[in-house]
């Protein structure tokens, strides 16, 4: 009864059930892959019952959006969080409540981009999901950007890719190699090999305007100049190369990223369906993403004083607690796919994440500042760019030889581990970023007054 209610026309605006060909099963990313994972069937035999043809569909769309994840628990945690804002019960009640409310939303949005997805075709739903991807981290930058908090924008998405290459590829890695001890696990390595190379050209980007504070020039004006045309022209240039590997992974190489099919010992394979209408899900993912960017809003003005209370650093909060809580239902999902040998998809995911932020976000976000008049450039500090740089090399020493072990995974634990003492232990002052990139207007006017 409950399969025979998932087909009915009033399910679906256009009252067609739209399935998933070979070729869109195919062309399904390791992040949809890796959220589905999380994802739970819903039983519509109640809302089937239902007389009135607009309600019933009201009906199971909120049962498929909201109840159709496993951690819907959370919600709960959305409504609160503005509550918490509106009657000023406390800034860091409302950081902490609005992190845990972008962990539902964002599994939320890779449902609804793969439902649009089943209307649109493989390759439209890719630039979807390769755009929406990271939607939670592009907003909080944004927002960070719009409030001139560049500290915050450099320190989060630095975070979000040393915990996708540290943290979640080391967790899979060492829980997967525990589950499967008795089996060699094995990756291909050709996808492993792309992003590893797109990593190493946003190294090369992050590096260079670094290396202008040590290159010995006696004049900090012309230094701090050249290193913002320098990160301005080489944000450019990663978005063209992203635009490529776009191109790459959705036409020109497709296979090599088509995430692994479930094991073929399950017998008869169930054909999969849309659950909801394309409007209906063009519709919620509006919606999503506007509350994404709202609670990503209560994040950025309420991180400073989540810092002062708790004693935490903001450096260790962007870093290690908003990357850990905002990407909490993808890094569980690739931590179950290595469970159950699927190192692809978990590959797909933590290194496609990564490149995605590092080629795709963080120049973006470069760009957008200088639009908006602010000199944001690529330099993260020496501290950060060579985490950033030592964490890239461990992983493609990991990756080298398309095998894996638990200690693989152990080693990249511990290197992450390190890397947050690290910050945990550091006082780096919360302006430290901004006074670096107001560097220009200081010595101008210095310049002005001698």
């Amino acid at each position: 009864m409950a399969s025979n209610s998932r087909q009915e026309p009033w399910l679906l605006e256009n009252g067609n059930v739209k399935s998933l060909s070979k070729e869109m099963r195919h062309g399904r990313t390791a992040h949809n892959m890796s959220s589905s994972s999380l994802r739970k069937k819903s039983d519509l035999t109640l809302v089937s019952r239902v007389p009135y043809a607009c309600l019933r569909q009201l009906l199971a769309n909120l049962q498929e959006v909201i109840l159709g994840t496993k951690l819907f628990v959370l919600f709960p945690a959305i409504p609160l969080a503005i509550l918490a804002d509106s009657y000023a019960f406390g800034r860091p009640w409302v950081f902490a409540l609005s992190l845990f409310g972008l962990v539902p939303l964002a599994e939320r949005v890779s449902f609804l981009t793969e439902q649009i997805a089943y209307y649109t075709g493989p390759t439209v739903g890719g630039l979807l999901n390769a755009t929406c991807g990271n939607a939670t981290e592009l907003i909080i930058a944004i927002l960070a950007l719009k409030d001139r908090k560049i500290s915050v924008v450099k320190y989060s998405l630095l975070g979000s890719v040393l915990s996708n290459l540290l943290l979640v590829l080391g967790t899979s890695l060492f829980c997967g190699g525990i589950a499967n001890l008795s089996k060699e696990q094995k990756y291909d390595r050709r996808q492993a090999d792309v992003n590893s190379l797109l990593l190493l050209l946003a190294l090369l980007c992050h590096l260079l305007p670094m290396l202008f504070r040590y290159s010995g020039e006696s004049d900090a004006l012309n230094s701090a100049e050249s290193a913002l045309q320098l990160s301005r022209a080489s944000s450019i240039v990663m978005l063209i190369a992203y635009a490529a590997y776009i191109v790459f992974q959705l036409w020109t190489h497709r296979q090599l990223f088509e995430a692994q099919e479930e094991s073929e010992e399950d017998g008869d394979a169930v054909e999969e369906t849309a659950v909801i209408g394309f409007w209906s899900g063009f519709t919620w993912l509006v919606g999503m993403t506007l509350i994404i960017a709202l609670l990503s809003e209560y994040v950025v003005a309420t991180i400073e004083d989540a810092s002062d209370s708790w004693g935490l650093s903001v450096s260790f909060l962007s870093i290690i607690l908003l990357p850990i809580v905002g990407n909490a239902a993808e890094h569980a999902g690739a931590v179950i796919f290595a469970f159950k040998n699927k190192l692809d998809i978990t590959l797909g995911v933590a290194l496609g994440s990564a490149a995605q932020i590092a080629m795709f976000v963080v120049p973006l976000c470069v760009v957008v500042a200088w639009i908006m008049g602010i000199k944001m450039d690529l330099d993260f500090n020496i501290l950060e760019t060579c985490s950033l740089a030592l964490s890239i090399i461990a992983t493609a020493f990991t990756l080298q030889d398309g095998t894996s072990h638990y200690i693989k995974g152990l080693v990249l634990l511990l290197c992450y581990i390190v890397i947050g003492a690290c910050f945990f232990v550091s006082k780096t002052p919360f302006n430290q970023a901004n006074i670096i990139n107001s560097g220009i207007k200081m010595t101008t006017e210095a310049a002005f007054r001698a």
